[in-house]
C-alpha cells in the first residue's frame, strides 16, 4: 500500500522549512561577520549532531540501527560535502550578501538534473537541457561577467551549488538501500567530526548576546530539517519542491530590511530565469516518473 498522501500538508510544511532556513542563513551571515566561520559551523553541526544522536535513540534499533550503512564512504562524502558548502556559503553570505549569493545559488536544481546521468546514470532529455542552459544564462545575468567589476567572490556560491548537487545525487544513490533516517544520521554525525577540528583551532569568545544568536541558529537548523523531513514524508517531492525556491523571497526580504543590501535589477531578471528553468526541470521530472516504463 503507498503511504497517504497529504499535499496541502506537505506544501505547508515546505513553506515553514523555506521560512526558518532563510532566518538560518540570515544569523548565519550575522555570526559569520563577527566571528571565525569554522567556529559557528562547529556548534551549529554539534547541535545538529546531537539532535540526530537523540532521535536515533528513540527509534526501534537505537545508534547501532541508525549508523548501520550499505554505503559507508559514499555516506562518509555526503556528510564532507555538505559540511564544507555549509562553511563556503557562510563565507558568501559575509563577502556578497544573502540576495546575491542565494540568487546563485538557486541554480543547484539544474546541476542535479545535469549530473545526474553521469553520476546515477538517468536520461536526461533535450527539454531539461534546454531548460539547464536557460538556467545558466540566467547565472550569467546575475554575475554579470564583463559588464561590472566581477567579483571572485560571486564564485562561491555557484562552486556551493554544485556541492550541494552532487550531496542531493549522492543522497538519492544511498536511498537505494539506505533509509533516510540512515542518511540523516551519518550527515549530522560526519559533519560534527570533521568540523572539530577546525573549528576548536579558531575559538574564540563570544559575547553573551551573540550565543543566544547561536542558539537561535543551532534551533533554526534543527527546526528547518525537521519540517522538511515531515514534508517529504507526507507528500511526494515533486509537489511540494517548487515551492522551495519560496526561499529567495524570504532572503530577499532579510537582505533588504535587515542587512541593508540592494537587489539590483540584474540580480531580480537572474534568479527570475533560473527559478523558472529549475520549475521546469522539475515539472519534467515529475511526468517522466509518471510515464510507464519501457519494456
Amino acid at each position: 500500500m503507498k503511504t497517504q498522501q497529504n499535499i496541502s500538508l506537505g506544501i505547508w510544511l515546505m513553506i515553514g522549512s523555506t521560512v526558518i532556513f532563510a532566518l538560518q542563513d540570515g544569523i548565519s551571515r550575522h555570526l559569520g561577520g563577527s566571528y571565525n566561520v569554522y567556529m559557528v559551523v562547529m556548534l551549529r553541526f554539534w547541535a545538529f549532531a546531537a539532535f540526530v544522536i537523540a532521535m536515533a535513540a528513540r527509534t526501534p534499533g537505537g545508534l547501532r540501527a541508525a549508523a548501520r550503512t550499505r554505503f559507508p564512504l559514499q555516506q562518509i562524502a555526503r556528510g564532507l560535502i555538505l559540511v564544507a558548502e555549509v562553511c563556503a556559503m557562510v563565507v558568501a553570505f559575509v563577502k556578497l550578501g544573502l540576495i546575491e549569493s542565494h540568487a546563485v545559488f538557486a541554480c543547484y536544481p539544474l546541476l542535479v538534473a545535469a549530473l545526474s546521468g553521469p553520476i546515477l546514470g538517468e536520461k536526461v532529455g533535450w527539454r531539461r537541457w534546454t531548460a539547464i542552459a536557460i538556467g545558466f544564462v540566467g547565472v550569467l545575468i546575475i554575475l554579470e561577467p564583463g559588464i561590472s567589476v566581477f567579483s571572485p567572490w560571486a564564485l562561491i556560491p555557484l562552486i556551493c551549488a554544485a556541492a550541494f548537487a552532487v550531496y542531493g545525487l549522492l543522497t538519492r544513490f544511498v536511498a537505494r538501500k539506505d533509509k533516510a533516517s540512515v542518511s540523516f544520521f551519518w550527515t549530522g554525525v560526519v559533519g560534527a567530526i570533521a568540523m572539530t577540528p577546525a573549528g576548536l583551532w579558531h575559538w574564540q569568545p563570544m559575547l553573551l548576546a551573540d550565543w543566544g544568536w547561536m542558539a537561535a541558529l543551532c534551533c533554526t537548523a534543527i527546526l528547518g530539517h525537521w519540517l522538511l523531513i515531515k514534508a517529504y514524508a507526507v507528500a511526494e517531492a515533486s509537489a511540494v519542491q517548487p515551492f522551495a525556491y519560496l526561499q529567495l523571497m524570504f532572503i530577499a526580504l532579510l537582505g533588504v530590511f535587515l542587512f541593508n543590501e540592494t537587489l539590483r535589477p540584474n540580480v531580480a531578471i537572474g534568479a527570475g530565469v533560473v527559478v523558472a528553468a529549475g520549475l521546469f526541470t522539475l515539472w519534467r521530472q515529475r511526468i517522466k516518473a509518471q510515464e510507464p516504463p519501457q519494456v
